[in-house]
């Protein structure tokens, strides 16, 4: 009998233990929240966003690996590529050289901090000009990314994105 007390009184103390050290994280992260002004990191990741997005269109990915955590892992339409240097290097500069002109359309970006990441989607529709036969090619887009804040700058930990044959349409 007095072995089950002092079972019991040892699993009670050890769920206590257990349950201060959640609240004690949980309390922490608020705290780490709570002392960060989300609306101007939500604008600070956008911006990393934004700059990935006006090197698409500009069809040049110079300085965009310092956007991209060098751990990076990076799909495209459910296949993954590697980190971003490789996608850089052997799909999208590559790809790149096939086209006249990328455009997006009707972008939207949604962004989620809990410090230190952020969780963000994109959607989209974009206009690709191939410089082959200068055709059209219109499709609907979406991304989602995590990114990690390190020393003051976020960068990009994990990208998906996807394409469809949709409507293209750039109302």
């Amino acid at each position: 009998v007095a072995v089950r007390f002092l079972n019991q009184k040892m699993m009670r103390q050890t769920l206590m233990i257990f349950n201060l050290s959640i609240l004690f994280i949980t309390a922490c992260s608020k705290k780490v929240n709570d002392q960060v002004d989300i609306d101007k990191e939500k604008q600070n990741v956008i911006a990393v966003l934004n700059q990935y997005k006006t090197a698409v269109e500009k069809l040049d990915t110079t300085g965009t690996a310092k956007l991209y955590m060098t751990e990076s892992k990076i799909f495209e339409s459910g296949s993954y590529e590697g980190n971003y240097k490789k996608y850089e290097t052997e799909h999208i500069g590559p790809e790149f050289s096939e086209f006249l002109t990328f455009k997006y359309y009707n972008y939207e970006a949604h962004v989620t901090i809990d410090m230190p990441y952020a969780f963000a989607d994109e959607t989209y529709n974009y206009e690709i000009l191939v410089k082959e036969d200068s055709t059209v090619a219109e499709r609907d887009g979406a991304a989602t990314s995590v990114l990690k804040k390190e020393n003051g700058e976020w960068k990009i930990i994990v990208s998906h994105n996807s394409s469809y044959k949709g409507k293209g349409n750039h109302n």
